[in-house]
């Protein structure tokens, strides 16, 4: 952006080169920005969806631990009675009884079971709402029957990046 010394003797001064980017230059690197931008914004949302795939595989892997390790205990006389419908099989009635917890077995303080801090959040359908799955069900039906809970699974009706649904996780 700077004068050229002095030209001739009549003292005026020349500007060499013009300092700025052409219209032309602008175009071309906004083009190239564009480009750049549509080809991470597919990514970004896979990216994202691999997210949200990680974490139900993990609020589902956490519900399954806590059922099972309910199922375990009951099944070795540490639950009271009283918390343990019949004809349940050793599982929980619902998932809010892992959260608030049961009666300890033989235990006069009242101190009280819990498998699980809260029940987790569904990252695909954004609420705390999950299919359940009662060991009465038939494996292939799409309802709970209400007895106890088996397993868990999402209620989304959506596809997975491997093709597979959701909901059959």
């Amino acid at each position: 952006m700077g004068w050229k010394g002095w030209i001739g003797r009549t003292g005026g001064m020349l500007r060499t080169a013009s300092s700025g980017y052409t219209f032309i230059e602008l175009i071309i690197v906004s083009t190239m920005i564009f480009v750049l931008a549509a080809a991470i914004m597919p990514l970004t949302k896979v990216t994202m969806q691999r997210t949200r795939e990680a974490e139900l595989h993990r609020a589902l892997r956490e519900m399954r631990t806590a059922i099972d390790k309910f199922k375990d205990a009951a099944d070795q006389g540490l639950i009271g009675s009283l918390d343990i419908k019949p004809g349940s099989e050793n599982y929980p009635a619902d998932l809010d009884v892992l959260v608030e917890g049961v009666t300890a077995a033989n235990d006069a303080t009242g101190r009280k079971l819990k498998y699980l801090r809260r029940v987790p959040f569904d990252p695909m359908t954004r609420s705390t709402e999950w299919g359940l799955r009662s060991y009465q069900d038939d494996p292939k039906s799409t309802r709970w029957g209400g007895q106890d809970v088996f397993d868990v699974h999402s209620t989304s009706e959506g596809k997975a990046l491997d093709g597979t649904k959701y909901k059959d996780w």
